[in-house]
């Protein structure tokens, strides 16, 4: 019998975390400022057991590389994808990600595209989302004159919006927010602007990466268009914020779910699930597990169908890559 995959999260202490992961969540969490809940992740830097079934004590990554059936046999050397919550009780670093081919070059990992859909927002919240340089010389000069009020775009945000960061895009997630990321499996990231913070363990200010930075920024900036697609089934609202060809990395879908729906795999062969809120159940082969908010599993290429009910508020997504 095939079953879903449920995980054990790891949590990452950060300089601007905080405790809503407690608080918000029910996760018991180390002490100190936790800022990242690694949900779904088959990356060295979070490395997630399997807590149910068959597969009870093993390392998704150990998965990825030794049963491949369960992810319809990809070809990719590590399990693509990587789903986190984080928790900004104070502005994270200004920075950029690098693509594929800068990351596998630089840093012999993949690049790094992202999204965050918006589980929470304190009134006033602004992102760090794009920048106003018209060129290359404008974007080198503004930095090395430190002129970041003219050079990064403020975004105000809400609670339940969603963007889209491909690599190259100069971003933040400032004070008071709470996201859900889901991105390529990767921790390379940039530092462009750090508010010239101190850390706490070292004393002094974090390291910059100028020069990764400007190799990498994408000039000028352009906001990517997105197809945003809402479909009402019954009761039921299902939202597709993005997907291929627009995002060639994942696809990531909003469920709302009030009464039974039944379900499959859509663009890709295994799908990432991540409850916000709500309580309900996932039925497969004719098995019921429960799910809470909170709750991270991923459905196997195993399993074809499957049925949700209760009440449950659920960001999914979908490896573009198989």
């Amino acid at each position: 019998m095939s079953e879903p995959l449920f995980l054990k999260p790891v949590f990452h202490e950060k300089l601007w975390g905080g405790r809503k992961l407690e608080t918000e969540f029910g996760y018991d969490i180390p002490d100190g400022t936790i800022g990242e809940c690694w949900a779904i992740s088959g990356h060295p830097h979070g490395k997630e057991q399997v807590v149910n079934g068959e597969f009870a004590g093993q390392i998704l990554a150990d998965l990825w590389n030794d049963h491949k059936e369960l992810f319809g046999n990809p070809k990719g050397k590590v399990f693509p994808l990587l789903t986190k919550i984080l928790d900004a009780n104070a502005s994270l670093s200004v920075q950029v990600h690098p693509d594929n081919e800068y990351a596998e070059k630089h840093e012999h990992e993949l690049g790094k595209t992202e999204c965050w859909y918006v589980i929470d927002a304190e009134p006033g919240s602004y992102l760090i989302y794009g920048h106003n340089a018209k060129n290359k010389a404008e974007l080198d000069q503004m930095i090395e004159s430190g002129d970041w009020d003219h050079l990064l775009r403020k975004v105000p945000v809400k609670k339940g919006e969603f963007y889209y960061v491909p690599s190259g895009t100069v971003h933040a997630l400032n004070k008071g927010i709470m996201v859900l990321e889901t991105q390529q499996s990767s921790d390379t990231t940039y530092r462009l602007y750090d508010y010239d913070r101190v850390d706490k363990t070292t004393g002094k200010k974090r390291d910059l990466h100028i020069k990764q930075s400007e190799d990498t920024i994408t000039v000028p900036h352009k906001d990517p268009k997105l197809d945003i697609q809402f479909k009402e089934v019954g009761k039921n609202k299902f939202t597709t914020f993005v997907q291929p060809p627009i995002s060639p990395f994942f696809s990531v879908y909003h469920w709302e779910i009030k009464e039974p729906a039944q379900l499959h795999h859509q663009i890709g062969k295994y799908t990432l699930i991540s409850v916000l809120s709500g309580e309900g159940k996932i039925t497969a082969d004719g098995k019921d597990y429960d799910l809470k908010k909170g709750t991270h599993l991923i459905v196997p290429a195993t399993i074809d169908e499957w049925t949700l009910s209760g009440d449950l508020d659920i960001i999914a997504s979908e490896s573009g890559e198989n």
